[in-house]
């Protein structure tokens, strides 16, 4: 293994554009702190970052190919300055079309798209990671079907990409139902399924790690936790990516009484 081979992250990106809006950055200290800490982990500096966020779905795998990419504000309800953020990080055709190459060899369908944006799964925690936005950014959509396998055999072919200083991160939760935010009874829920998902990722098997996953609905109160699993599904891209990497925990914060749980898998430094 090169010992500059980057690692891959699955991450809890939490609500809507937080770090712009005072009453929410306080609810998200600890997670602000541990995205802000996540390059120091690395063992080199990435050349570009491939994301792949669970507000992008669709029909066919689609990679974003703008040189220039805009901003997407897929929330509502937000504080009118949080409609003009921006984060002018470039993008790279040339890692979209080395996306494609990749797709196309593991014969995987995959679209383009020069018009997609930055969505708040993408630029929220690149922010807080890389907030000069000097590192060219790529997005990845999930394909509508959530068809876990399918994901994880996208994340495996796009694996090569951890030794081309690219990194790889998925963008999603780890418990994602709208109506249960703030409720007494979502947390039980929450940590349920995510100490099943934790016990899945953290399998030394990777086979074992892979068909639980694709079998996520079996864990406990799954469908309860993501009632739809767009949030989810970038997990499984990431465990691909994996390979043979077993997963850990890198923080679980604690918001709206419900756990939010970021994981990695490969070598990076610890803090």
């Amino acid at each position: 293994m090169s010992p500059s081979r980057l690692p891959v992250y699955f991450i809890s990106h939490g609500g809507g554009p937080w770090p712009w809006i005072e009453q929410m950055r306080g609810m998200y200290a600890r997670t602000a702190r541990e995205f802000a800490a996540l390059p120091n982990r690395l063992p080199v500096k990435p050349k570009a970052i491939l994301v792949v966020s669970g507000h992008w779905e669709a029909s066919e795998f689609t990679v974003s190919s703008s040189a220039r990419p805009p901003m997407e504000y897929d929330y509502s309800g937000f504080p009118e300055h949080t409609y003009h953020i921006s984060y002018p990080a470039p993008g790279s055709p040339d890692l979209a079309l080395r996306v494609c190459d990749l797709l196309a060899g593991a014969g995987v369908k995959v679209a383009q798209d020069a018009q997609r944006g930055f969505d708040h799964g993408v630029f929220v925690p690149l922010y807080l990671m890389y907030p000069d936005a000097d590192i060219p950014v790529v997005m990845l959509s999930m394909k509508s079907n959530y068809d876990p396998a399918e994901h994880l055999r996208l994340g495996a072919a796009l694996a090569p990409l951890r030794d081309e200083g690219v990194l790889i991160i998925g963008s999603g939760l780890t418990y994602h139902n709208m109506r249960g935010f703030g409720r007494d009874e979502s947390t039980a829920v929450a940590e349920a399924f995510e100490r099943w998902l934790n016990g899945a990722i953290s399998q030394d098997s990777a086979s074992v790690r892979n068909a639980m996953l694709v079998d996520w609905e079996q864990g406990p109160a799954a469908r309860q936790a993501h009632p739809r699993e767009d949030h989810l599904v970038p997990l499984m891209v990431v465990a691909g990516a994996a390979g043979e990497d077993r997963g850990r925990a890198l923080f679980i914060d604690q918001v709206m009484k419900v756990p939010m749980a970021s994981y990695a898998f490969g070598a990076a430094n610890e803090q």
